[in-house]
């Protein structure tokens, strides 16, 4: 069963995507069905930058597991670097 509830979230990186680098502005998280991966249903989640038109994007689907290990990893990394060392305002 898809959600069709979008979860939508503003951005500050960067993604290689078909055409190279572009700044990321936004992201979306949603559960619906793949245009790629084999399974029936994923979490998709698609990087963008709208005002640099259709190809600053980049989207992943992954498994439920994998969505939750790639989360699970996002924190572990977080939290063993130093406070604030990755924000924006950040230590270079």
């Amino acid at each position: 069963m898809c959600t069709y509830l979008t979860q939508k979230v503003e951005l500050d990186g960067a993604a290689k995507g078909a055409s190279g680098w572009f700044t990321l502005t936004d992201g979306a998280v949603y559960v619906d069905h793949p245009y790629h991966a084999c399974q029936e249903h994923t979490v998709n989640i698609d990087f963008t930058n709208p005002g640099e038109g259709p190809s600053a994007r980049v989207a992943v689907e992954l498994t439920e597991e994998a969505a939750l290990g790639l989360v699970e990893a996002i924190q572990k990394a977080l939290a063993s670097a130093p406070p604030g060392l990755a924000s924006a305002g950040g230590n270079t």
